[in-house]
């Protein structure tokens, strides 16, 4: 088992993923789809990736070309949550 990573880098690393994959962490608190304590449980799930460095490559590389995905990619621990949130917000809009 690895140790788990730096709470504050991953918790922008999964910011940065919902960003990349247009989930809306804000409207979906807003919304009651996601509360403080599912937000900081995908944060703790992040910290204990084994994906990281492909993770950090991955989403600084989207990044650098303004690339957004529909979904998060597969070796991301929190990509259904990710996918859930984002089919919720689009139903209710």
């Amino acid at each position: 088992m690895k140790p788990l990573g730096d709470r504050t880098e991953h918790y922008w690393l999964a910011q940065r993923m919902a960003q990349l994959t247009q989930t809306d962490l804000v409207a979906a608190m807003a919304q009651a789809e996601l509360s403080q304590e599912d937000w900081a449980e995908m944060v703790e799930r992040c910290r204990g990736c084994t994906w990281e460095a492909g993770c950090t490559r991955y989403v600084a590389a989207h990044e650098r070309a303004a690339q957004t995905e529909e979904v998060a990619p597969e070796p991301c621990v929190n990509k259904d949550r990710f996918k859930r949130l984002k089919t919720a917000l689009e139903a209710q809009a």
